[in-house]
């Protein structure tokens, strides 16, 4: 079993914050999490800004310095999530690490030279993509990155 949370522990890589960029959707973003947080609304949602300025709401969660900033926004309720939302978080993260694994040749390695070990995203405070405080999470992300593995395996074999 490899275990998982920080990212700049030795299997940190594999965390939706590492600072790794993916192009998706004709837009680099500066991390999966920033892709995540900005799929949760749809493509036509608009922000408000002070000064009166609108703009699209995922434009502004792509353009946000750090991951955390990216969640903070997404985690925003003045502007509705998209209705369909818990339905396709897994296939949007799935999207989004299956880029970030073939994008960036030396994380596939990493990710691959795991092996068959189980992936666990030790974080105690997500009960969904995690472990939870309780360690009985989900460890939705988890089982993502080993079904990511198991692709790219296939797709080395040949």
């Amino acid at each position: 079993m490899i275990k998982f949370c920080r990212t700049l522990e030795a299997y940190g890589f594999m965390n939706n914050v590492s600072p790794y960029k993916i192009e998706l959707d004709g837009h680099v973003w500066p991390t999966v999490e920033h892709y995540y947080q900005a799929n949760k609304f749809d493509e036509a949602a608009e922000i408000t800004y002070s000064s009166g300025r609108t703009i699209p709401v995922r434009y502004h969660i792509r353009c946000q310095p750090t991951a955390k900033m990216a969640a903070i926004e997404g985690r925003r309720r003045d502007i509705p999530i998209r209705p369909d939302w818990e339905e396709v978080k897994d296939e949007i993260i799935l999207k989004a690490l299956r880029a970030k694994f073939t994008q960036h040749p030396k994380l596939r390695e990493k990710l691959l030279a795991t092996g068959d070990e189980e992936l666990v995203n030790d974080s105690p405070h997500d009960s969904y993509w995690g472990t939870g405080p309780d360690g009985s999470g989900e460890n939705r992300l988890g089982v993502l990155l080993m079904q990511v593995r198991e692709d790219l395996s296939k797709e080395r074999a040949g």
